[in-house]
């Protein structure tokens, strides 16, 4: 392997709003669910199946989600990490709903439990009744204005001598991480003290802003090739003009199977379990939202109920974002081409993906047992 490149990451994600064989099993309102629903509940059982899975089968983490209809990502993570030996955790969490230094005292914790094996996913928030119902009345830009402060303070944690910050909306004074006392580890083998990789996405000018100062990874939802392009050179000037390097990753469902066909039956049935009145639920929630990564989604599929409108790139089908918010794309093929659209997306720069499947379970094998194997010799340059 050349030394300026690496090889690609492959995550897959734990369904902690529930999981099941359609889309709709975990629909926000339970009496709308389809009649013949059979949902799986993200109890911690089911979730340690997935990432004992995810961990058996070479994944190199776990997307653990946030929101209100979530389970506790830094709960969920704490409590399966014991049941695995390689998996990392990506834990999902709001700025501003706790203190930056207390998220760092908690990254820390969870470092040392996992032992080295924590990730953060840092999600500002777009759906302002979501956030007003959590007691945040901040907008848009404001909210992004408070996540541009809070990875100052967060990152600064980790800094070898304590540290003042004051702004808009943090003030801390003597601020930094207190290693506990542990006779047994140096500092260097402490991994509580080493700050983990911050993953971020976000669509809106004030986001990339954000990413372009603060954060390691820079993620996009499953748009085209050429759309994820313009924004991975986009993304590069910003943080170049910070002096800094990003990386990229993407967020994609998987619709594989050995034959082609068999994958957009698949695709066909799970648009079968979407009645008209599912989509619009769905779609007036979307419209009120503040996102612009969201609104792109949209734009995909405009809320058309139709195969052949929903394909949007070779293999790339966006009729999950007619019901499910933030990722609402999937790659739809035979084991080999879902590899080769997956080597197209890395030939623009990006080196980590994140995989789910319905359900979540049996999809993982099929993703850890067919395509992963497919992929393990991709590298994307270094830059």
């Amino acid at each position: 392997m050349s030394e300026d490149s690496r090889p690609i990451d492959v995550h897959w994600f734990l369904p902690t709003t529930g999981d099941g064989r359609s889309v709709l099993d975990f629909f926000p309102d339970p009496a709308r669910k389809p009649e013949d629903s059979r949902s799986r509940s993200p109890d911690i059982g089911y979730l340690r199946q997935i990432a004992s899975a995810a961990d058996r089968l070479g994944f190199a983490g776990v997307l653990t989600p946030t929101g209100i209809q979530c389970e506790d990502a830094w709960l969920v993570c704490a409590a399966l990490a014991a049941d695995t030996e390689r998996l990392r955790f990506l834990v999902a969490f709001r700025p501003g709903f706790i203190l930056p230094t207390l998220a760092a005292q908690m990254t820390a914790t969870l470092q040392r439990i996992t032992r080295g094996r924590t990730l953060i996913n840092i999600v500002t928030g777009g759906d302002p009744a979501e956030q007003r119902s959590y007691g945040d009345f901040l907008d848009h830009d404001a909210r992004y204005e408070r996540t541009d402060e809070f990875l100052e303070v967060f990152r600064r944690c980790w800094d070898p001598k304590p540290f003042a910050f004051e702004g808009k909306h943090y003030h801390v004074e003597g601020a930094g991480l207190r290693k506990p006392t542990r006779d047994a580890l140096s500092p260097a083998e402490d991994p509580g003290m080493v700050r983990p990789a911050i993953y971020f996405g976000g669509a809106s000018a004030p986001a990339e802003q954000v990413a372009a100062k603060h954060v390691d990874h820079y993620l996009l939802w499953g748009e085209p090739p050429a759309w994820v392009a313009e924004r991975v050179t986009k993304m590069r000037a910003l943080a170049a003009g910070q002096g800094r390097v990003l990386r990229f990753g993407i967020r994609l469902h998987v619709i594989a199977r050995v034959r082609e066909e068999d994958a957009w039956a698949e695709a066909e049935r799970l648009l079968s379990t979407m009645s008209q009145e599912h989509i619009e639920i769905a779609q007036r929630r979307f419209s009120r939202q503040e996102s612009v990564g969201q609104q792109r989604m949209v734009a995909l599929h405009n809320g058309k109920l139709d195969m052949k409108a929903l394909a949007v790139a070779p293999n790339l089908w966006s009729g999950i974002g007619l019901v499910r918010g933030g990722a609402g794309t999937a790659l739809v093929g035979s084991y080999d081409q879902v590899a080769e659209r997956i080597r197209e997306y890395a030939a623009l720069g990006l080196d980590t993906f994140i995989l789910s499947g319905y359900p979540h379970l049996e999809e993982a094998y099929t993703v850890g047992e067919e395509i992963i194997p497919r992929v393990r010799d991709i590298r994307v340059a270094a830059r």
